[in-house]
């Protein structure tokens, strides 16, 4: 048995005055994206090697955001699952990109590098182990077509 949830989006463009979308070097990426049910709209631009603003977010930073938080919150679960107590969890992770002289692209890999501090020394191999079986559970990893590693560092306090 499955359950389908909807999640939605509405994303908001207007052409500035005096530009034109006619010559795709001139024209802002900045948009809006409202989630529903949120109360604060995501400030959302290109990335900047795309012509965008580099102060706001760009898919490319939402997308691996996106990846390492629900790879953060699928490992907190299992972790609960088998009673290891998490202190901190900080993760660095990294996307390749690839562009095409086409102009199309996608990301080629994920590397995941979470740092994770555990209150059991008795428990840090388990501990290490887990990051396979959040991957696995991880609704955006298993959506992703790209190989997504993890370089998993385990600390005790």
């Amino acid at each position: 048995m499955s359950i389908k949830h909807i999640f939605k989006a509405t994303v908001n463009w207007t052409i500035n005055q005096g530009e034109s979308t006619q010559n795709p070097r001139t024209f802002s990426r900045n948009h809006e994206v409202l989630i529903d049910n949120k109360t604060t709209p995501l400030q959302v631009s290109a990335a900047k090697p795309f012509r965008g603003d580099d102060a706001l977010f760009n898919p490319e930073d939402l997308l691996l955001s996106a990846l390492t938080s629900c790879h953060m919150m699928s490992y907190l679960y299992v972790c609960a699952q088998n009673n290891i107590e998490i202190l901190s969890y900080t993760d660095h992770a990294e996307g390749d990109l690839e562009v095409m002289a086409s102009g199309s692209g996608s990301f080629k890999s994920v590397r995941l590098k979470p740092m994770v501090t555990i209150k059991d020394e008795a428990q840090k191999t388990l501990a290490l182990s887990l990051h396979n079986k959040a991957n696995s559970l991880c609704f955006i990893a298993n959506s992703c077509n790209f190989p997504i590693t993890h370089e998993a560092i385990i600390l005790v306090k």
